[in-house]
């Protein structure tokens, strides 16, 4: 009795632990099926961040093969104008050499300069050629089309990059690409001296060329002016024109009336009212104003100026001069190099951006805010000013626009154009007074960066809308950031634009109408309280096309055209 008790409490005991063995195992698999859910949700979280960062890699690498296909195309372009320049340059060696003559030579250049038919593509072996055989292929390469274009050489003392002094060379440089990619051929000079702008001349007359315009430049080559009606133009060079460029009229070479007998001119016949005597220091002959005299055509470069306004108030004692004259005078703006400045294919950004997609500019401000370290934050509105001479700005009336701004969370980043002693100090002391978390002072000017201020700020102070130098306001537009007068403060207009009318530049008339009257301050409301409108007026900014092959080239072009029909 005692065993047969003993065993029916055994099997009550293992009875009751069956489903209790069954319960633990349900909640072990319940677990197991737990854990395994959880690492199929991690794997499928690490494939889907796998899939996205694929697709950015794909598309930073669609990206740069964009990139690489412009540059090969602007590098296929340049390539095809470097052979038709040595072509040209082949030419003058063999007319110099007396292989030719100057009327064979003339024919081929105008062939070279003016056929449909691609000459680089011809001829991209020239380098390899001996002069007798090129001259033989050149002949055979003679039946082509008639004279399209116009034949253009400047002759000036600056073109970057060879020889880079002030706004200059970046202009001779970019319009003379501009009217190539236009079709027409242009040859420049790079005389030093008067003496050297005859030694242009005469080689210009000894190497055969006829070229339609002689496109002169400052007080530096005006002498052409004279030299070219007095001594040349019954060289075989009747049907070319002059036409004068003028950056400004603030230097104009005043000399003794007997040092233009150094260059082959009589002074007795110069040294007068109408020609080259000086309008107030009547004992000396003024350089500028034989060459406004002597010229059939002068182009005034400003971009914000009228006309009008230049003959009455900038033109340094010329006045009259330029009144007598005014019907030969045109202002044109300068332009900047959109292909080096496009924020679409700017290898310098961190990620590229245009006006069809702007995500990429938001990009930029979070690199610019790391790494001028301040706060990283795309909402913050951002200024960027790049200093050419801090000389030229009111520090006082600076330093109150960034107090202002910076109360409403603002931050600034200024930049000096170049490493020179008195705009390190001036910005070093501005700083130290300021000691502002939100602003950045960078002393040393650097080329990459600068690329990252237009991409990264929402508005770019500018110390002149017409910039000829740095070509602030113009990159500003393109790259999304609105140009603003570093001399407007509310109710305190120091208005740059004193006068417009119907003879001012397209950029002018814009600049004007759409960022002319607004301060800093009334920027950064606009786009706080109305952003939806502030971005539709940046992006049209962006449409805008105000670069050397824009108005500044037709300009030219109309110019060149009006004076070969007097």
């Amino acid at each position: 009795m005692a065993l047969e008790g003993q065993d029916n409490s055994d099997m009550s005991e293992s009875m009751r632990s069956i489903p209790e063995k069954k319960h633990t195992d349900i909640w072990q698999l319940f677990r197991e099926a737990q854990q395994n859910i959880l690492y199929l949700n991690k794997q499928r979280m690490m494939a889907m961040e796998e899939l996205d960062n694929m697709k950015r890699e794909k598309k930073v690498l669609l990206d740069r093969i964009k990139q690489l296909e412009i540059k090969k195309q602007l590098s296929t372009r340049k390539d095809k104008l470097s052979i038709r320049s040595e072509l040209l340059l082949r030419l003058d060696s063999m007319v110099l050499t007396g292989m030719i003559g100057t009327g064979e030579a003339s024919d081929l250049r105008k062939m070279i300069m003016d056929s449909k038919v691609t000459v680089a593509d011809n001829f991209s072996d020239i380098l390899h050629k001996r002069d007798a055989e090129l001259l033989a292929e050149l002949c055979q390469f003679s039946d082509k089309s008639k004279k399209k274009g116009l034949h253009i050489v400047h002759i000036c003392t600056e073109m970057a990059p060879v020889i880079s002094v002030g706004s200059l060379a970046s202009y001779v440089t970019g319009l003379s690409r501009a009217l190539q990619r236009k079709g027409h051929s242009v040859e420049v000079i790079l005389p030093k001296f008067t003496y050297f702008s005859r030694a242009s001349l005469d080689y210009i007359v000894k190497s055969g060329k006829q070229p339609d315009v002689l496109h002169i430049h400052n007080w530096q080559t005006a002498i052409v002016g004279p030299l070219f009606w007095d001594v040349f133009v019954k060289q075989g060079l009747g049907s070319t024109r002059i036409l004068l460029t003028c950056q400004d009229f603030d230097s104009q070479c005043l000399e003794q009336p007997d040092k233009l007998g150094l260059c082959g001119l009589d002074p007795s016949r110069l040294h007068r009212h109408d020609r080259l005597q000086d309008n107030t220091k009547t004992h000396l002959v003024n350089i500028l104003k034989g060459g406004i005299v002597y010229s059939n055509k002068v182009v005034i470069m400003s971009s914000m100026h009228s006309k009008g306004l230049i003959i009455h108030s900038l033109s340094y004692g010329l006045e009259s001069t330029l009144a007598v004259h005014k019907d030969k005078l045109l202002v044109a703006p300068c332009g900047f190099d959109n292909s080096t400045w496009n924020p679409s294919m700017d290898h310098f950004l961190p990620q590229s951006y245009s006006v069809d997609d702007m995500k990429g500019k938001a990009v930029c401000k979070i690199a610019l805010q790391q790494h001028v370290g301040i706060s990283e934050n795309p909402s913050i509105i951002t200024v960027g000013c790049i200093f050419s001479e801090v000389s030229d700005v009111d520090l006082e009336n600076l330093k109150a626009l960034v107090c202002i701004a910076s109360r409403k969370g603002v931050q600034f980043i200024f930049m000096g154009m170049r490493k020179i002693e008195g705009i390190n100090r001036a910005l070093e002391s501005f700083e130290e007074e300021l000691k502002d978390d939100n602003v950045r002072f960078l002393n040393e000017y650097d080329e990459a960066l600068s690329h990252l201020i237009f991409a990264g700020s929402d508005i770019i102070l500018c110390q002149s809308f017409d910039d000829p130098v740095l070509q602030v306001p113009l990159k500003a537009l393109r790259y999304g950031a609105a140009p603003v007068a570093a001399t407007l403060i509310d109710n305190q207009f120091s208005r740059q634009i004193t006068d417009y009318d119907f003879e001012s530049t397209e950029f002018s008339q814009y600049i004007n109408n759409t960022f002319g009257n607004v301060s800093l301050s009334r920027a950064i409301d606009e786009i706080k309280n109305n952003p939806s409108q502030w971005n539709r007026k940046i992006m049209e900014a962006m449409t805008k096309d105000f670069s050397w092959d824009a108005e500044c080239c037709d300009k030219h072009v109309s110019a060149y055209t009006s004076i070969l029909n007097l």
